[in-house]
């Protein structure tokens, strides 16, 4: 094949091929228009933002797109990036007066791509000024059934494995599940919050037959913990909440009044697929800047590089953000449960 030339494998918008998706496509139509009817039942204003940003995002380990921003007048370029979520943007609205709103982002993670990865995918955030946590929970078992019934779905099937999304939802706190799957104290690990010690999770992963690399530090430890023993059990039968993570794992939520070793912070599973990602919005801009920093220090160790921080979302923070929770849902990811894609290629209009 000549360089730059299409195999016939990868074109998507050959008729016969197409028609292998169309059905899903045509429900992931449905649930659309199901989605912007609950948010709008519910009083969300959805909102718009930019994909180009300042900072496309801090989290360490996510790679972005880079691209110049030319000034039409003469003036220097300017590097931005693709937004990795629309999540600075949406919280700057916070500040603006905004108090409930939603959006479904287009949104970009380089070097990512699986039966559950994309490079570019939708992204459905949602904002509550003046609510707790809890509310979040709500909307999204509400969400999720009314999506479900959009396309006429009593219950979702991934790998001969079944799940109800109509009856309760259970809630399940981080330290819990390791205790009941793989018998560790994950707190006693962090006896400081902000720095858990590497060492007593690694004889933890050591004692239950887990490898990890001298490398990996106490998170990516946990990580290999949670994908081996934890995350297979999450999401059958029902759907799982797992909440209050460790303050050390989660950048941008606020600490729980309940037990300040934890943080606000609570993940959707179903079926084992991770779905959402919802925090108890942190508000103190001196606590978010420090935290900023440790993640750019990180990202600068292990990739030599790192994003800028948004200052003008710091700002907007100064200028005093209310208390609010926000959740971050992966769309395709629902439409693959919801109409049994295996992968989220299928569930694309077009693929990149």
């Amino acid at each position: 094949m000549s360089a730059g030339k299409v195999g016939v494998e990868e074109q998507w918008w050959r008729p016969e091929r197409f028609a292998l998706r169309r059905e899903r496509l045509e429900a992931r139509a449905k649930i659309v228009e199901a989605v912007r009817a609950f948010f709008a039942v519910r009083c969300f204003t959805e909102v718009e933002t930019p994909c180009l940003q300042v900072s496309p995002g801090m989290e360490p380990h996510l790679k972005w797109f880079s691209t110049a921003l030319t000034d039409p007048y003469g003036g220097p370029d300017r590097t931005m990036g693709l937004h990795t979520s629309p999540e600075f943007a949406m919280k700057k609205l916070l500040v603006a007066g905004m108090p409930k709103i939603y959006q479904m982002a287009r949104v970009f993670r380089n070097a990512e791509r699986s039966d559950t990865h994309h490079p570019e995918f939708t992204m459905l955030e949602w904002y509550r000024t003046g609510a707790p946590l809890d509310a979040l929970m709500d909307d999204t078992e509400a969400l999720v059934a009314a999506s479900a019934e959009a396309i006429g779905v009593t219950r979702l099937s991934r790998l001969d494995r079944v799940c109800d999304p109509f009856q309760p939802w259970r809630r399940l706190s981080v330290a819990q599940a390791f205790r009941d799957y793989a018998g560790i104290d994950l707190l006693a690990t962090a006896p400081d919050p902000l720095v858990p010690q590497r060492d007593l999770i690694a004889a933890e992963a050591a004692r239950i037959g887990i490898s990890f690399s001298a490398s990996d530090r106490w998170d990516d430890i946990v990580f290999r913990i949670m994908m081996d023993r934890i995350e297979p059990h999450l999401g059958f039968d029902a759907p799982v909440f797992l909440h209050s993570w460790p303050l050390s794992m989660a950048a941008l939520a606020r600490p729980s009044v309940a037990d300040n070793r934890v943080a606000e912070r609570f993940e959707v599973y179903v079926l084992g697929v991770e779905l959402a990602n919802a925090f108890g919005e942190l508000t103190d801009a001196a606590e978010q800047r420090r935290r900023f920093a440790e993640d750019q220090a990180l990202a600068r160790s292990l990739y030599g590089a790192a994003p800028p921080a948004d200052e003008d979302f710091l700002a907007a923070l100064e200028y005093g953000m209310p208390d609010s929770a926000g959740i971050a849902l992966g769309f395709d990811r629902l439409v693959m449960l919801l109409t049994g894609a295996t992968r989220i290629d299928d569930v694309l209009w077009a693929p990149v």
